[in-house]
């Protein structure tokens, strides 16, 4: 016989903990009840819960303390705040410290019968699968790292806003995300918002009557309403229309969405992930992405790190990649050479993890050994990365469109120590040393051109805003 699940309950209401034990105990769970934040502790350091549920305002403290507590100490009892009605702002609060999901007062038996359900299987499935995923490879901090939050966010109902560069991996995070989390037995839905056509857009997401509009011979569902117990992924999400991102908040916010031709609301039940390589500050700021939608869907932030901050996971990366193409070319995985890997190693790779497949996959199909060298790899000799407008190796490196070239310097001597060098004396110099001196002569220029306002300044170099912020902090600009 399965051992009984158990549940936490903490609040200074004697009927709200009544109500909750009855509806509980319904469910086949074993519950005890804490008035306050020192009892719901000591029952803590005791028993091992599978569950907790907690008001946010309690007598000795706040419900908050309590979340962030049991997020450290015990990471996998799921908990659940107990919030006003209303109160967005706490809710969201208690979703970034760490809660599960949240439910309103009055509580309606349904919401939260079904949160229950969803906080049980992510235990279940836990249990299960406790080494999580594998897909997102590498052992560098910035990946062990990513990994980590990902195990704590996937715990949540919070929307996700996944931000990085083009390449990176966004949909594999989301995907991850889905697979940790109690809705991975249900749907993941990915949409690309720059792909749909603007005057579809209504129809696509919330469905639409038959005969509602020219060409609606048959009633179709939308995408929220496929993604209905599961999740729905929003890629390249500042490509929506402004039109377009009124309706998204409106059903993001009431959990319902009203099908084109259609007189009644359908409830659905959804998690948003989001993702875009875009800057939505400076899209926010610039009043071409709505501030309240920002923050319906930015509850939690996940930076996926560019492929260059990462090279130590090179090897391994490209082993995976190079075994999974040559499975599909049904021929042996060849390796890769000391020199092959040091050429990966020194290139900034633009087109992050995306750009590397595609290399490997050219390589793997011109190499003619069990080995692909350098040679083989036939890496761009410019690359573009996108910190720079352009880059070229050595002293051919080309300045920026408006930007005035530094003065070429004579060449140091050959027995000069390239590290107690200037970057821009040599050729010899170690070529991202060099790149680094380019980028400061640029910025520092461009800063000075727009009077340190650091939106033109971005707009100028071709960069985002917070590709800026990055390199001035890398750069030590002040």
């Amino acid at each position: 016989m399965a051992e009984q699940r158990s549940a936490l309950i903490v609040d200074d209401e004697h009927d709200i903990r009544e109500l909750l034990v009855v509806t509980l105990g319904r469910m086949g769970l074993r519950t005890d009840t804490a008035p306050n934040l020192a009892v719901a502790r000591e029952m803590l350091s005791t028993v091992a819960y599978d569950l907790c549920l907690t008001d946010m305002r309690l007598p000795d403290g706040s419900g908050l303390e309590l979340v962030s507590e049991i997020a450290t100490r015990f990471p996998t009892t799921p908990v659940a705040v107990i919030t006003a009605y209303g109160n967005v702002e706490a809710a969201v609060e208690a979703l970034k410290s760490g809660a599960f999901d949240f439910v309103t007062k009055p509580v309606d038996l349904t919401v939260l019968r079904g949160l229950v359900r969803q906080a049980l299987d992510l235990n279940t499935r836990r249990q299960a699968n406790p080494e999580g995923a594998t897909l997102l490879l590498g052992d560098s901090p910035a990946m062990v790292g990513l990994r980590d939050t990902i195990t704590k966010v996937a715990r949540s109902q919070a929307p996700v806003h996944i931000s990085g560069e083009s390449g990176t991996g966004k949909e594999l995070v989301a995907r991850t995300i889905h697979a940790q989390g109690s809705r991975a037995a249900g749907p993941f839905i990915p949409v690309n918002c720059g792909a749909i056509p603007a005057e579809l857009m209504e129809s696509e997401f919330f469905g639409h009557k038959k005969g509602s509009f020219t060409g609606a011979h048959t009633e179709k569902p939308g995408l929220f309403q496929a993604a209905d117990g599961g999740t729905l992924f929003l890629d390249e999400v500042a490509e929506l229309p402004l039109s377009m991102q009124v309706k998204l908040l409106r059903a993001i916010q009431e959990k319902t969405v009203r099908p084109v031709g259609a007189n009644v609301e359908v409830p659905v039940d959804v998690r948003i992930l989001s993702a875009t390589h875009k800057d939505l500050d400076v899209l926010v700021a610039e009043s071409k992405f709505r501030h309240d939608l920002f923050y319906r869907i930015n509850v939690i932030e996940l930076d996926v790190p560019a492929l260059r901050e990462r090279t130590g996971d090179l090897p391994l990366l490209s082993e995976a990649i190079l075994k999974r193409l040559a499975y599909a070319m049904k021929r042996r995985a060849p390796g890769l050479s000391a020199d092959a890997v040091a050429a990966l190693e020194i290139y900034p790779f633009p087109g992050n993890v995306r750009e590397l497949e595609n290399i490997l996959e050219r390589a793997l199909a011109m190499a003619d050994d069990e080995i692909i060298d350098a040679r083989d790899l036939r890496l761009p000799s410019t690359p573009q990365t996108p910190a720079t407008a352009t880059a070229a190796p050595q002293a051919a490196i080309q300045p920026i469109a408006g930007m005035t070239p530094a003065p070429q310097q004579p060449a140091a001597p050959a027995s000069a120590d390239p590290r107690g060098s200037n970057p821009r004396d040599t050729s010899t110099s170690g070529l991202p040393s060099y790149i680094e001196e380019i980028e400061r002569n640029a910025i520092q220029q461009a800063l000075q051109e727009h009077r340190y306002n650091k939106t033109k300044t971005a707009a100028a170099l071709g960069i985002t805003f917070r590709a800026l912020r990055y390199k001035l902090k890398k750069l030590g600009i002040e």
